[in-house]
């Protein structure tokens, strides 16, 4: 992926640079980020373009339908384990995770950089997805809620924020230089995670199947769209020059 960011970089660079050549050498590189925000607030739009098209009979039919299977497996030990998975999906659950990060960096990778970037993919993440569902005013399911909730419903916060946090962390586990078998694993098991996360939501009655779909799409964009930007500061900073 750095290679084609490399090649895409030098070209952007190299075309802005005869424009602005009598301009800020800097300038170039601010065009850049600037066009890279312009495509994200684009992303969003379209995807709220696409949501709104998704209101329709067709669409109730299936939330109905899958809600309607997920929740006739509910016993009260399904139910214990729903209740533990969606909270690791919550803020407590977030602040736990960080903390073993965090001390997993201290002792092992000697960096702090990536906790730092996966907090920054989670708070975009976060913003967006409180923005997003004022925006489309989703009311939650009427059916019977397990677990107390007070915001609108779509897109799904945990899934968004599964798949974008977690999501992310698959990246960075996918860059360690460890046993393949142990690494492959940890990555299935943090996959199982997230999915487990968005069945959560519609287990516990809380979210239709559609935010939850709505919520990992989303976040799968953060995901994409901060490993981008995360390797283009990278190489900014190896070769300002690019």
């Amino acid at each position: 992926m750095k290679k084609t960011v490399y090649s895409i970089i030098k070209s952007v660079r190299n075309f802005l640079s005869e424009k602005f050549h009598n301009e800020d050498s800097r300038l170039p590189y601010y065009i850049t980020v600037i066009i890279s925000l312009i495509l994200v607030v684009g992303g969003i739009n379209l995807f709220v373009e696409l949501t709104d098209t998704l209101k329709t009979d067709t669409l109730a039919r299936y939330d109905t339908a899958v809600t309607d299977y997920i929740i006739s497996f509910r016993n009260p030990s399904l139910t214990t384990f729903f209740k533990f998975v969606t909270d690791i999906g919550d803020v407590t659950g977030y602040l736990i995770v960080l903390i073993l990060f965090v001390l997993l960096s201290w002792r092992i990778i000697k960096s702090w950089k990536y906790v730092l970037q996966s907090v920054v993919v989670l708070v975009l993440a976060t913003l967006s997805n409180m923005a997003l569902k004022r925006f489309v005013d989703r009311a939650r399911p009427g059916i019977e809620h397990l677990v107390s909730v007070k915001t609108l419903s779509y897109p799904s916060g945990h899934a968004m924020g599964a798949m974008a946090f977690f999501g992310f962390l698959i990246y960075l586990i996918s860059k360690l230089r460890i046993n393949r078998i142990f690494k492959y694993s940890l990555m299935v098991l943090v996959a199982l995670l997230i999915l487990s996360i968005g069945i959560s939501r519609i287990y516990l009655g809380v979210h239709y199947p559609s935010d939850v779909a709505g919520g990992f799409i989303a976040g799968f964009i953060w995901v994409v769209f901060c490993i981008l930007i995360f390797d283009v500061i990278q190489i900014f900073r190896r070769d300002p020059e690019v």
